[in-house]
C-alpha cells in the first residue's frame, strides 16, 4: 500500500505542478480571488460543476472565461433572461423544404465550458433543461440523444441581492452543482493592480496551458486518489450531521429543516481527492475533506423559517458541523 501511495504522490505532484501553471496564466488576467481559482480548479478536477454568487461587478465572467482561454476547449456564454426557451439552449430540429427530412440544429449547450450567466433570471422550465445536460453529459433534442464534448463544465452565476424578475433555482437543480462558491470584493491593494490592467489600454490574452485531453487525464486521475476508510466515515458523519443535528449536539438543529443528500457525501470525497492533487498528494487527508465542505454543503442545506428570520447562515451552521463532529 505504501508503495502505492508513493506512486499516487508521484504522479500528483507532476499534475499538480500543471495546475499551478494553469493558475499563474489565469493570475495574468485575474487579480486576487486565489480561493475562487482554487475551487474552480479542484471542482474541473473532480469533473463537477460550480454555481458562482456574487454581486455584479466583480469578475464572475471573467474568471471562468480566462479559464476556459487557458484550456484549450471551446467556451460559451449564455445569458439567461425571462424570455429564454429550453431550444434556445439544447438546440432544435429543423425541417429542410428541399430533402423534406428534418436536421438537429445543435444549442450553444454543445461546448467543453458553459457560463450560464445569471442562471436565476431564466424561469423553471429553462434551468431544468440544464437537468440531463449537468448529470448525464447527454442532450435529448426530440427524442435524439446526442452526447456533449467532453470535459463538460457548467459554471452558473447568480445574484444575490436582486430578487425581482427572478426565479429560485429548484432544489433538484441546485443539487447537481458540486459546489457553491462566494465571490466576494477585491482587497484595496488588488482593486488598484485592476485598475492598473484594465484602464491603461493593456490587452492581456492568457496563452493555453493545457490540452482536454489532459484535463479528461487529471478527472481520471482524481478518482485513484487514496482514501482511507477513516476518511470515508468522517465524510459520512459530517453530512448525517446535516440530518440528525440533535444527535450530535449542534445547538442549530431547530434551525434545520433538511439535511444534505448522499451527493454531497460523494462531492465530499471527489472534492477532497482533488484538493488533495492540487497539492501535490496522492491521498487524502483531513484538512482536504475541511477544506471543501462549505462550498459542497452551503447549498444543500435547508433552514427553517426560524434560521432565516434570525438570519442564521448555512455557513455558520457548517461552522458549528465541523467544530462539533470528532476528525480522525
Amino acid at each position: 500500500m505504501d508503495a502505492e501511495i508513493t506512486r499516487l504522490t508521484r504522479q500528483a505532484q507532476e499534475y499538480a505542478g500543471t495546475l499551478a501553471q494553469l493558475r499563474t496564466e489565469m493570475n495574468t488576467v485575474i487579480v486576487g480571488q486565489r480561493e475562487v481559482i482554487d475551487r474552480l480548479l479542484v471542482a474541473l478536477c473532480a469533473d463537477g460543476h460550480v454555481l458562482l454568487e456574487g454581486v455584479p461587478g466583480i469578475a464572475k465572467t471573467l474568471t471562468i472565461k480566462t479559464l476556459s482561454q487557458c484550456i484549450d476547449c471551446s467556451f460559451v456564454r449564455i445569458q439567461f433572461t425571462p424570455d429564454l426557451l429550453p431550444a434556445d439552449i439544447m438546440g432544435t430540429k429543423i425541417y429542410d423544404q428541399k430533402d423534406s427530412t428534418f436536421s438537429t440544429m445543435k444549442g450553444p449547450i454543445f461546448a467543453h465550458f458553459v457560463l450560464a450567466d445569471e442562471i436565476n433570471r431564466a424561469p423553471p422550465k429553462v434551468q431544468s433543461a440544464l437537468l440531463e445536460a449537468m448529470q448525464e453529459r447527454q442532450v435529448t433534442i426530440q427524442g435524439e440523444t446526442h452526447a456533449l464534448p467532453l470535459p463538460f463544465f457548467v459554471l452558473a452565476t447568480e445574484n444575490p441581492i436582486e430578487s425581482e424578475g427572478t426565479y429560485p433555482l429548484p432544489e433538484a437543480q441546485v443539487d447537481r452543482f458540486m459546489f457553491k462558491v462566494l465571490m466576494t470584493y477585491p482587497e484595496k491593494t488588488e482593486e488598484i493592480a485592476v485598475l492598473d490592467r484594465f484602464t491603461e489600454g493593456q490587452i492581456i490574452t492568457p496563452k493555453k496551458m493545457i490540452s482536454t485531453e489532459k484535463i479528461r487525464e487529471i478527472q481520471a486521475f482524481t478518482r485513484t486518489v487514496y482514501a482511507d476508510e477513516a476518511i470515508k466515515r468522517y465524510a459520512c458523519e459530517l453530512v448525517d450531521a446535516t440530518r440528525h443535528p440533535g444527535t450530535y449536539g449542534i445547538e442549530e438543529a431547530r434551525y434545520i429543516a433538511l439535511g444534505a443528500s448522499p451527493r454531497a457525501t460523494i462531492f465530499l470525497i471527489l472534492g477532497a481527492k482533488a484538493h488533495a492533487l492540487l497539492n501535490g498528494r496522492g491521498y487524502v487527508i483531513p484538512e482536504d475533506i475541511r477544506a471543501v465542505a462549505h462550498e459542497v454543503l452551503r447549498h444543500r442545506i435547508l433552514r427553517t423559517y426560524e434560521g432565516e428570520a434570525d438570519g442564521i447562515t448555512t455557513d455558520r451552521i457548517i461552522d458549528r458541523v465541523l467544530e462539533t463532529v470528532k476528525v480522525p
